[in-house]
C-alpha cells in the first residue's frame, strides 16, 4: 500500500490527473483538488479536501472522519 500511495504522490506533484478511492484521508487531502465522499453508491458530499474534510456537513461523513483522521 505504501509503494502505491508514493507512486500516487509522485503522480499528483507532476500534475497527473488520477481518480482513486481511499480511506486514508491524511493521503486524499494531500494529494487532491477535488474528494467526492459516497455512501452506498451516492455523493453524500464533494468539494475542495481542505474543505470537506475540515468541516464535513453530514452526519456520516463526521462518524467516518472520527474514526479515520488522528
Amino acid at each position: 500500500v505504501g509503494e502505491v500511495l508514493r507512486i500516487m504522490q509522485k503522480l499528483a506533484e507532476e500534475g497527473k490527473t488520477m481518480v482513486g478511492g481511499t480511506h486514508e484521508m491524511g493521503f486524499a487531502r494531500n494529494v487532491s483538488n477535488h474528494v467526492i465522499f459516497l455512501h452506498q453508491g451516492k455523493i453524500e458530499e464533494q468539494g475542495h479536501p481542505n474543505e470537506v474534510l475540515a468541516n464535513p456537513q453530514s452526519p456520516r461523513l463526521q462518524q467516518f472522519l472520527k474514526g479515520s483522521l488522528k
